[in-house]
């Protein structure tokens, strides 16, 4: 995987932190936006999304372009300083081609044409579909691809977000096509899908469908392959946009991912070395208990992505979003503090979407950088507080975060554990991930998120929550660096399967079984409000197994029913290292002990703040920017000399940082960074 290859900061015109949004000015008269750009300017903004859903606007009727406005805009914009991320305008059909065509729609695994009206009403297999898209792009790149104001091509938007499963008979056909070459031949496939099960034996290639609607469970496998076959037809269209604009411009390309809580479909460890730069899109997901936590992971992952290098965070909100139960509007200061929180980790780059909130739509009540309300509002000052600030940090540009541990993170093994028939539905993927990101977060732990079967050599702590489904090569990669010195924590439910989702017999946990030093011969799922106690104090829920020890050592067991003595949490000598296993639900608690206990004994430093203070570092040959996000309604202090950029002071020995509030010290990087959070000071001690 090769890193980043462009660097965000460029994209701001002059090498500093991008600040920006997405502009749609084909909803406004053309009059509104000389006081757009005004504004603008005054907010800081310096890079400006458009024409991502411009399609109808430029090609109004089949072959006939209209490109006078668009011109208008892009000159506009370049006219007062702000670059254009240009959007090639094919994330959503006019609805003259799904008239035309209407076999592009999508179909649903029940067999349901989608249809037109919404966005992204394509099937990512559509010949026809690509047939007059890559001719739209051909013309915006011809126009284009040498202007400027242009900095960055916007590849349609969010890849997959609606459409990335089509099981209509083209979508059939691509399947087949991805299948042969994943296989080669039919017995192969019959092999790896396990087809002797239920008579699913398949004699021809035409008797292959999606896994569409059947009256029982579907095959697993077939499950599984056509994920992955999914996200490499979105990636293959991806690379079609991306080779057209290619042809007539040197300006860098990418998509914005969608590394998030509630989106799945995507294997972006696959997509991210075809991007020129690394760009996400984040909303607070209030579903879950703790959106905060979720958008700390979400910016550790795409930095991942984009191998530590800045990365380009293309949407997040000002404050409350449309799409969900209930939208929540965010508290004052509360922007700031997520918006700091991605730049902590890794982002050089902040957008929003929107610039101007629209007034009809489905996203009319989305929050926007300019709201209904207009600039007599708290969103409008906190935006502009925002664009200063960002002035004052331009120094973070280029620097990047350090971690001495790595969380194991795979699209795959999700797509895997989540499926039916499987011991307990209450149990899922992410909520492993998170919970253990939890533990990682609240000891103070900066971790790296990783692909399975990278190299672990430069960590102390690898992490590998519910890895499910792995290959030999990725529990060798793990096995090897324990043994040569690492330390792991393994998660219930791992490696049980290969990559076709075939059990690995001889006992759970099947790859990882020999590293563990522990064989289960049986899982024994609880129902949800069941608390088994520990004998260290803590309890477990939701899951256990008849777990005996073969070298480990218990660290926690059962002592209650017929599990008394079974172990719950293990630790093995593995060569120079050691292997944690957590075989049960611990509650949180428990979880944070077990997780320091095994930073400690790594050498990572675990050191917990006051509640609600984030601490994350950034740095450079020359600079350390340290992070203070204050998520709670108390004052902190915090040990940073330094000078502290937002308020403009020099900081002797601590930092206050206010209730909500944010600050960042720059300090010299003669000394090694501050990794995770460490404990503050006394609320008596001064600076």
């Amino acid at each position: 995987m090769s890193p980043t290859k462009t660097s965000v900061a460029e994209l701001s015109g002059n090498g500093q932190l991008v600040y920006g949004c997405d502009y749609n000015p084909e909803q406004w008269d053309p009059a509104v936006w000389q006081e757009d750009v005004r504004l603008m300017k005054e907010a800081g903004v310096n890079l400006v999304a458009v024409n991502i859903f411009g399609w109808a606007e430029l090609e109004p009727s089949p072959g006939t372009y209209s490109f006078e406005r668009l011109d208008q805009v892009l000159d506009l914009l370049h006219a007062n300083g702000i670059g254009a991320n240009l959007g090639t305008g094919t994330s959503s059909t006019p609805a003259w081609l799904t008239t035309l065509h209407p076999e592009i729609l999508p179909e649903s695994a029940a067999g349901v044409r989608a249809w037109p009206g919404g966005r992204q009403a394509w099937c990512p297999s559509s010949p026809r579909y690509r047939e007059y898209a890559l001719r739209l792009v051909d013309e915006v790149a011809r126009r284009y691809g040498t202007h400027p104001g242009v900095r960055l091509w916007h590849v349609s938007n969010e890849l997959g977000c609606h459409n990335a499963l089509c099981y209509c008979d083209v979508s059939a056909a691509a399947f087949r096509t991805w299948l042969t070459a994943r296989y080669g031949t039919l017995d192969a496939l019959n092999s790896a899908w396990g087809t002797a099960f239920w008579s699913q034996r398949y004699s021809a290639w035409e008797q292959i469908l999606p896994p569409r609607i059947t009256v029982s469970t579907n095959n697993p496998t077939q499950l599984l392959d056509f994920h992955r076959f999914s996200s490499d037809e979105l990636l293959g269209y991806y690379q079609a946009e991306a080779d057209v604009l290619g042809k007539h411009s040197s300006i860098p390309v990418t998509t914005n991912f969608m590394v998030a809580a509630h989106i799945r479909n995507q294997d972006y460890w696959a997509w991210a070395p075809h991007m020129d730069i690394i760009a996400n899109d984040h909303y607070l997901d209030h579903r879950l208990e703790d959106p905060t936590v979720e958008l700390a992971f979400a910016a550790d992952a795409t930095r991942g992505l984009a191998q530590g290098q800045p990365w380009l965070l293309m949407e997040h909100s000002t404050s409350a979003v449309n799409w969900q139960p209930r939208n929540i509007a965010k508290a004052p200061g509360q922007m700031l503090r997520n918006s700091l929180t991605h730049l902590a980790r890794g982002a050089d780059g902040l957008c929003f979407f929107q610039w101007r909130a629209s007034v009809q739509g489905s996203e009319k009540f989305h929050s926007a950088m300019l709201p209904h309300a207009g600039t007599d509002s708290r969103v409008w000052r906190e935006v502009k507080e925002l664009g200063h600030i960002l002035e004052k940090l331009a120094g973070v540009a280029g620097t990047t975060v350090k971690a001495e541990a790595a969380l194991v993170f795979s699209w795959e093994a999700w797509w895997a554990y989540d499926q039916e028939s499987h011991p307990s539905s209450d149990v899922r993927y992410m909520d492993q991930v998170h919970s253990l990101y939890k533990a990682l977060w609240e000891n103070g732990i900066t971790v790296d998120i990783v692909a399975p079967g990278s190299d672990l050599s430069g960590y102390k702590l690898a992490l590998v929550p519910g890895l499910y489904l792995v290959r030999e090569q990725e529990s060798a990669a793990l096995a090897d660096f324990v043994g040569s010195g690492g330390h792991a924590v393994v998660t219930y439910f791992s490696g049980i399967v290969d990559e076709n989702d075939t059990v690995l017999t001889g006992g759970y946990p099947g790859a990882f079984r020999d590293l563990l030093g522990v064989r289960s011969e049986e899982f024994l799922p609880m129902p949800p409000g069941q608390l088994l106690p520990l004998d260290t104090g803590a309890t477990a829920a939701l899951w256990a197994e008849a777990l005996r020890l073969e070298g480990a050592e218990a660290k926690a067991s059962f002592i209650e029913g017929h599990l008394t003595g079974t172990p719950a949490v293990t630790r093995n000598r593995y060569g120079a290292g050691n292997a944690w296993y957590i075989g049960t639900v611990l509650d949180p608690q428990a979880l944070r002990d077990v997780v320091a206990g095994a930073a400690a004994e790594a050498g990572v430093a675990v050191q917990v703040t006051a509640a609600g203070l984030e601490v994350i570092a950034r740095s450079d040959a020359e600079h350390t920017y340290t992070f203070l996000i204050n998520h709670s309604d108390d004052e902190h202090k915090y040990p940073a000399p330094g000078y502290e950029l937002i308020a403009g002071e020099e900081v002797s020995t601590a930092v206050v940082i206010p209730a909500g509030t944010v600050r960042v010290v720059r300090s010299f990087s003669s000394a090694p960074p501050t990794t995770g959070r460490i404990s503050g000071l006394k609320d008596d001690e001064s600076d």
